[in-house]
């Protein structure tokens, strides 16, 4: 990632509505389950996923920017909202129907309305080399990783709806970028004072003081997240995706955010014999249920490549 809001506010996409081929979309199973596989467009290059509230999710095409909306219940979906021709990578939803998207490369981030597909915000969140990967929503703002740069996005959020500017956090305290992929997937702590984020390469979890920018690496007892993408929290459990390695891991924090273990892992060894992983990139939960979208970044992407979301049990692992 697998990854702030907005200058001018867009006008109203001219919308395509694509739905899933019938033979890609898979039925309700019998037993009133939800189905352990859903299928995306053919070439639709997933990289985020946002639910809820209730049973429908969206996905962010790599390719162009599409916003994907689909029933877990039935696994069918349509695009609501057409891409700038730029990545959406890290989505989050919020209550009041708004999905907030990291940019990726483009440095920007957006705000669409999952009612209409309208974008609501548009804002080049940098002018330098960026790779603006995913976000969470606090109470009061929602805060975008950089992987390409050792800060973060601010973008005020209130019943009005998202800030009109972003501001910079830089990273500092013990945050080390090195090379490669830095900063990617982005979580609160327990306590909810605190963010969270993940440094793909060194494999290092840091907690950040989101007044000062101070990031102290949080005491994992050896553990190591190298790969890491897309990060869930649920309560003191944190769930880590390390894209490549194929798997989740599964991490029991302190309430402050500064120690952790690793208590277990989800690998494919614990999916359904009609699914599997090939690079998922990021996570969300609906019951007891996760829900990744494999990115598939060892295929070479075609119009026709298929992909993916893979359902697992958030109880899952060993």
């Amino acid at each position: 990632m697998g990854r702030l809001l907005v200058s001018g506010a867009a006008a109203l996409l001219g919308l395509t509505v694509l739905t899933t081929p019938p033979a890609a979309a898979r039925a309700v199973p019998l037993d009133g389950t939800f189905p352990s596989r859903i299928a995306l467009p053919d070439g639709f290059q997933p990289e985020g996923i946002a639910i809820g509230p209730g049973p429908t999710a969206w996905f962010g095409s790599r390719a162009d920017g599409d916003i994907y909306e689909v029933s877990l219940r039935t696994g069918r979906g349509t695009v609501i909202s057409e891409g700038p021709g730029t990545p959406s990578v890290g989505l989050k939803s919020d209550r009041r129907g708004l999905l907030y998207v990291a940019g990726g490369t483009s440095g920007t981030a957006r705000v669409v309305d999952t009612d209409t597909g309208a974008v609501v915000a548009d804002l080049a969140l940098t002018a330098g080399p960026a790779f603006v990967n995913d976000v969470v929503l606090t109470r009061d703002a929602a805060w975008f990783t950089d992987s390409s740069q050792p800060q973060l996005y601010r973008l005020g959020r209130s019943a009005r709806g998202p800030a009109a500017t972003a501001t910079t956090l830089p990273l500092t305290g013990e945050w080390v970028q090195g090379t490669g992929f830095g900063a990617n997937g982005i979580s609160t702590t327990p306590s909810g004072r605190h963010l969270l984020v993940v440094n793909s390469t060194s494999g290092l979890l840091y907690r950040v003081d989101p007044g000062t920018g101070v990031a102290t690496e949080v005491d994992l007892g050896g553990a190591s997240l190298t790969m890491g993408d897309g990060m869930l929290r649920h309560g003191q459990t944190l769930y880590v995706v390390r894209n490549r390695i194929n798997e989740v891991a599964v991490l029991r924090l302190s309430r402050s955010g500064l120690s952790g273990r690793l208590v277990r892992t989800i690998t494919a060894a614990d999916l359904d014999d009609d699914t599997s992983f090939d690079v998922p990139t990021t996570v969300a939960r609906y019951r007891g249920d996760l829900y990744l979208p494999n990115a598939r970044f060892n295929t070479t992407p075609t119009p026709t490549t298929p992909y993916w979301v893979t359902k697992v049990s958030a109880r899952a692992g060993s």
